[in-house]
């Protein structure tokens, strides 16, 4: 599985996780993808992936665009010494992640905020020691919405299709901008599927300009 070890107790917040998703997605939009072995390699094995990219133990980690919870909560059910924050613009999800963080008695700050709006408050920005967002942006974009997040030194890894070699060429000088390297890509293939993904890893280097992220109009209509 991914060449992962889970803690024994993870396999039951599992169940649970699912249970508790497939209840709260008759009312709430949260995820297009039902059944109990798709949800399982999907979404937990998909985002359990991102623990053979970085050392997560005892980290500060947000996960930007949270939605239904991935890959956030799954990571933190793997590694529970993660200091985990979810951040979404939708109130909906957001009283979701706390429901189901209460559910799986997971301790977690809840941003109910736009990215670009949460990255300029000060107890957010620059604090994190890993952001993981598996949101469906263009990698320059994504990079203006997470990249001030993280601390200096800190990781970004972001999830992305398999084909994703032009888009990375293209983020280049949004990386640069951000104060931030492009370290390596992680390619898998999640377990018992044929589906193969993406994880491209950013270093943070310096400081981001207080300019950036920047107003989202201005941010889609003027990519960096």
């Amino acid at each position: 599985m991914l060449g992962l070890r889970l803690p024994p107790e993870a396999y039951a917040a599992f169940d649970t996780y699912y249970d508790f998703l497939e209840s709260c997605n008759r009312n709430v939009n949260l995820t297009a993808i039902s059944g109990t072995e798709d949800v399982a390699r999907l979404h937990f094995l998909d985002s359990l992936a991102l623990l053979n990219c970085a050392q997560f133990k005892n980290m500060r980690v947000i996960d930007i665009g949270s939605g239904a919870g991935f890959p956030g909560i799954p990571l933190k059910i793997a590694e529970p010494t993660i200091d985990l924050a979810l951040l979404d613009a939708t109130s909906k999800r957001v009283a979701f992640l706390s429901d189901l963080c209460h559910e799986l008695r997971i301790n977690a700050a809840f941003h109910h905020a736009r990215a670009e709006e949460a990255a300029h408050m000060p107890t957010l920005r620059e604090h994190f020691d890993i952001a993981v967002s598996r949101a469906v942006a263009q990698l320059n974009v994504l990079c203006e919405l997470c990249l001030p997040f993280i601390r200096i030194g800190g990781t970004f890894l972001a999830m992305k299709a398999l084909e994703s070699d032009e888009e990375i060429a293209s983020s280049r000088n949004a990386i640069a901008i951000l104060g931030c390297e492009f370290e390596s890509v992680y390619d898998y293939k999640i377990p018992e599927t044929d589906v193969s993904r993406r994880i491209v890893i950013i270093r943070k280097t310096s400081p981001t300009p207080d300019a950036y992220p920047r107003r989202f109009a201005r941010i889609q209509r003027k990519p960096l």
